[in-house]
């Protein structure tokens, strides 16, 4: 047995079979809801695995999920997995011309799509090659005559078709699994990840708070020595690496995993109640402050007092949004991890992180402040960019170039560079200032928007906020502030957004220009997109 996902999951399986594993509850106000204990969940995995392998794709090939949250998504990972298939998210937001990038760039051979993505899915593969097996999963709505067709197996006949026994070949932890990034700051790239090290570097060795396992077989011994009662709830759209990672935490721990279709802050909050759900994770203020919003209005009174921790990734939650949960919910744990898809785990928030000091965080043993150019660790409160070494990922999937950007060997061992720029202080914890590519320079200043973003969201109309830089004649550029105001909140002025940030930030770092809009621009998971942001500010200052 090696540290392979597959392998892992199947010892758990053996070891607790008749413990619930998976809870799918649908889009809220249907009353559909699924259980699946583990040797349901891996029978079903078997089923999808062996259709797969029935209909000629290869191991090493590329599926491609482009799905809502369900248990098809994570049926199908665990079969690609068992059959030694490479599985590869699909953003369900991509139109056109970005499902043609990604189903071109990632080479895929099969594809399980949603039915209500028909369109976009038909539109989309005629301008790729290589992609021939389609599974469909749900039913197609009835359309007009001339709607496109998708040749494609329904969900449940290749389900149906396959055997529910597990019988394949030798796995290994040099098997791959794929994670494209989110785009926010350009194209996505596909990060290649041999099994073995994302199972450390993600998945916590199967303890992401303990001791990771130091044989693969000891991953089953603990979970039958343990008991069960622990509920994780990945709000986030499984297609972002966070919540797939976290649901294999739960399945490493032999826990249950609870997903929804979608995340609807009312029905996240009457699933908490439900299930006794312990465990949430989600993506910064975009998902929390929604479920602060409901407890202080349609769900308050919600017995919430199962959960022990709420965990985020991929963004900040706010020290203000934080402090309002925290009084709601006073017995929860509020974690502001740090990681990415070229990373996995690097470290938690401290206490003291926040608006004043910044966002600190105490990191593992692998994870270092270097100098890009030099690649050696920088000196104590010097700028450098944060990098990891040890379990990293083999590359960018079909892009050598930015490949050798990323990834470097030193002293022996192999590392990858992130774009987060950061200090390191004496004690070790690293000051995060914010991704390299989002910095404004004003006037030879830098200001990075995340610091900002939190001076912002402290104000009271403000209920959401992104910064960009805008082109400025004398300084180079200047910070814009793109904001979402409260329902209800009086219509601020620049002069009092700025009045409200002088006593949190640097001058040079205050808003210059104030746009306010209705809605501020993120991916599903709740991740800026910056991009939107510098183009709403630009327009709005010409």
């Amino acid at each position: 047995m090696e540290y392979n996902l597959a392998d892992l999951f199947e010892s758990v399986v053996d070891a607790v079979p008749d413990r619930e594993a998976l809870v799918y509850i649908d889009h809220p106000g249907t009353g559909v809801e699924r259980r699946l204990t583990y040797a349901q969940l891996d029978a079903a995995a078997n089923r999808i695995a062996h259709h797969l392998i029935d209909s000629g794709i290869r191991p090493g090939e590329h599926l491609g999920l482009h799905l809502y949250n369900g248990i098809e998504y994570l049926q199908t990972v665990l079969g690609c997995l068992k059959a030694r298939i490479v599985p590869v998210n699909v953003n369900y937001r991509y139109v056109e011309e970005e499902l043609v990038y990604l189903y071109r760039d990632a080479d895929l051979a099969a594809l399980v799509f949603e039915a209500e993505f028909t369109d976009r899915v038909a539109a989309a593969l005629p301008q790729v090659e290589g992609v021939r097996h389609l599974v469909r999963v749900g039913a197609v709505t009835p359309g007009p005559a001339h709607a496109p067709v998708v040749p494609a197996v329904a969900f449940a006949d290749a389900e149906a078709a396959g055997s529910p026994e597990r019988g394949f070949p030798a796995r290994s932890g040099d098997d791959q699994f794929i994670i494209y990034t989110g785009g926010t700051t350009g194209m996505p790239k596909g990060v290649m990840w041999r099994q073995e090290d994302l199972f450390f570097a993600g998945l916590g060795g199967g303890a992401p708070t303990g001791e990771p396992v130091k044989k693969p077989e000891e991953l089953a011994e603990r979970v039958a020595a343990g008991g069960d009662g622990i509920t994780f709830f990945p709000t986030a759209p499984l297609m972002h690496g966070t919540s797939t990672l976290t649901a294999f935490i739960g399945f490493n721990f032999g826990q249950r995993v609870v997903i929804h279709r979608k995340f609807a802050p009312e029905e996240v909050l009457r699933t908490i109640e439900k299930e006794r759900v312990t465990s949430v994770s989600l993506v910064g203020d975009a998902m929390l402050r929604p479920l602060v919003d409901a407890l202080n209005g349609p769900m308050k009174g919600t017995d919430c007092s199962s959960m022990f921790s709420v965990s985020s990734s991929g963004a900040i939650m706010s020290d203000t949004v934080r402090r309002q949960f925290q009084e709601l919910v006073p017995n929860v744990m509020l974690l502001n991890n740090f990681g990415s898809s070229e990373s996995g785990f690097n470290g938690t928030a401290t206490e003291d992180s926040g608006p004043e000091r910044g966002f600190r965080i105490r990191v593992n043993s692998r994870t270092q402040v270097v100098d890009p150019a030099t690649h050696e660790a920088v000196a104590v409160g010097e700028v450098g960019r944060v990098a990891q070494c040890g379990h990293v990922p083999l590359g960018y999937y079909n892009d050598p170039g930015k490949t050798a950007e990323t990834f470097f060997e030193k002293d022996g061992r192999r590392w990858v560079l992130l774009g987060d720029m950061a200090t390191v202080d004496e004690e070790g914890v690293v000051t995060v200032l914010g991704r390299g590519s989002q910095c404004i320079n004003t006037g030879g200043e830098k200001v990075y928007p995340e610091e900002v973003e939190q001076a912002l969201k402290s104000h009271p109309d403000v209920y959401d906020a992104l910064v960009a830089g805008v082109p400025d004649a004398r300084w180079g550029h200047h910070v814009a502030a793109v904001v979402q105001l409260r329902a209800g909140a009086v219509r601020p002025s620049l002069a009092d957004i700025q009045t409200h940030c002088r006593s949190r930030l640097a001058g040079y770092k205050i808003p210059r220009r104030l746009v306010l809009t209705d809605t501020i621009r993120r991916s599903p998971s709740g991740k800026a997109d910056y991009r939107w942001a510098r183009e709403v500010a630009v327009a709005a200052d010409g």
